[in-house]
């Protein structure tokens, strides 16, 4: 790699970027663009084969890292590093597969419009540079090396990443073994450089470089928000591939409760507290049919919350979020709070609980609101209607679960079409923490959870963020010779 993108963070860990530096990330990128925009899958699988490697191989001291910075615990990075080097090499093998060389190819029919017509083969040409914002929750899957990253570069698009500044240490870890592993895989100076600073500043100056391409973002509603407007402001604007956050609310049909009461308070207890709260996936909201039976898992889902241990959260402002957030739904007077564990600032966070009727949920936005922490709203409903009002209020969302949808009645049919219109990922099982890195997966969903919800930003359909089709018509046989393959 070239100097200038080793000097700026290499010895300025804790420092923020310049605008001549983040000017010279972007170069370096525009400088790699065209060398990798058109390289085949060889070149690319190297790359994406060889970051996986070498993340394994610093796997001891990486963990150690990101644990001092995170406070996730060994096994969760352990689980993190598995997972985003699992992502390189599915990436990998779907190029090699032909994903990223997609041809359709119409052959030429003789005659007069509309059934005659001149042969036409639609390829992808990768969109150019991406400016890709690493979050801070998940310090190995969706940082610098994460998802973002492994599907720009597999659709053949140099990356400037914007290192978090809840991990600089661990970023400017990876990002300087990555540096080696490109050499080593043979990439071209410039495919993956890095700009790093807590301000606002930078990710404002990145956005609005003329020569980035599309921005990949994964954070907070404000956060992304800003960023879109930046966008936007552009003389010519972008794509902007925006994660916001979710309240990812669960159903639980009667018939659920009372097959599985237990179970299930147990489950969703644990999902709740699940790196404590911190996950994009985390269930927010609870929607269930005011009955006993209700009354009955309710008690057992707060016994279960109180039993959990959490542990420090990613960084003090996050805390004091938490804390905030959830003193204003605790005081809110339509709520009724049943865990009984206390939050102090001295010991890690405590689960909480509530209970709300339809109408308040309804009236107050601020009930709404996600929490990003170990926190959840119970609704109570009346009526199958009552419930598809709740879902059309909470509006876009990442998940959204059913339990209890066996019967194939319409009423099961009206509530799943609801909770379909709202998701890009609908479960009929379990919890929505844990995100599977399949073909089929969907990550995403209808504003404010994300800010494109026909893409998604796990799986192997990433890539795909990432591409632009192209028609060629009646094009030269040494062009259509190329299978997709970029020039």
């Amino acid at each position: 790699m070239s100097d200038i993108t080793m000097t700026q963070h290499t010895s300025q860990a804790l420092q923020e970027s310049t605008p001549a530096q983040i000017d010279a990330a972007v170069r370096a990128a525009v400088e790699a663009n065209d060398q990798w925009a058109s390289s085949g899958a060889a070149a690319r699988c190297a790359l994406l084969r060889e970051l996986a490697t070498a993340l394994e191989a610093e796997r001891e001291r990486l963990v150690a890292v990101a644990n001092e910075e995170s406070f996730l615990g060994a096994a969760r990075l352990n689980g993190e590093l598995d997972r985003t080097a699992f992502q390189l090499r599915a990436f990998a093998d779907a190029v090699e597969g032909g994903e990223a060389f997609a041809v359709i190819d119409d052959a030429a029919v003789p005659g007069a419009p509309p059934a005659g017509h001149p042969r036409l083969l639609r390829v992808n040409v990768p969109l150019g540079p991406v400016a890709m914002f690493s979050a801070s929750n998940f310090p190995f899957a969706f940082s610098v090396l994460g998802g973002d990253t492994a599907s720009a570069l597999a659709a053949g698009c140099p990356v400037v990443v914007k290192a978090h500044p809840a991990h600089p240490q661990l970023s400017n870890a990876v990002f300087e073994l990555a540096l080696a592993a490109a050499k080593r895989a043979g990439a071209p100076d410039g495919v993956l450089t890095m700009v790093s600073g807590a301000s606002r500043e930078v990710g404002v100056h990145l956005v609005r470089h003329p020569d980035i391409a599309a921005v990949a973002f994964t954070g907070s509603y404000v956060g992304g928000m800003a960023l879109q407007k930046e966008i936007n402001a552009r003389p010519r604007p972008i794509p902007f591939f925006g994660e916001l956050g979710s309240i990812n609310p669960i159903i639980a049909l009667p018939s659920a409760l009372e097959a599985q009461g237990i179970e299930l308070a147990k489950t969703l207890a644990a999902s709740i507290a699940q790196g404590c709260g911190q996950f994009c996936t985390s269930p927010g909201v609870l929607i269930a049919y005011d009955n006993a039976g209700t009354d009955a898992f309710i008690g057992q889902l707060a016994a279960a919350m109180d039993s959990q241990n959490t542990h420090a959260m990613l960084s003090p402002g996050i805390r004091n979020a938490f804390d905030e957030g959830v003193a204003r739904l605790n005081r809110h007077p339509a709520a009724k709070r049943v865990t009984t564990g206390e939050q102090s600032a001295d010991r890690h966070p405590v689960p909480n609980l509530v209970t709300l009727d339809t109408e308040a949920f309804l009236r107050d936005h601020a009930l709404r609101e996600e929490i990003f922490g170990p926190s959840c709203v119970v609704v109570r409903v009346k009526s199958s209607g009552q419930l598809l009002q709740v879902l059309a209020a909470i509006g876009g969302s990442l998940t959204v679960t059913v339990w209890g949808a066996d019967r194939n009645d319409a009423e099961t049919q009206r509530v799943v079409r609801g909770a379909v219109k709202i998701a890009g990922r609908v479960l009929f099982a379990g919890v929505p923490t844990g995100v599977a890195v399949t073909r089929a997966q969907h990550h995403g969903g209808p504003f404010p959870s994300s800010t494109q919800p026909q893409t998604t930003s796990v799986g192997l359909m990433a890539m795909h963020r990432f591409l632009r089709p192209v028609a060629l018509q009646e094009p030269p046989a040494w062009l259509a010779e190329r299978s997709g393959t970029p020039l």
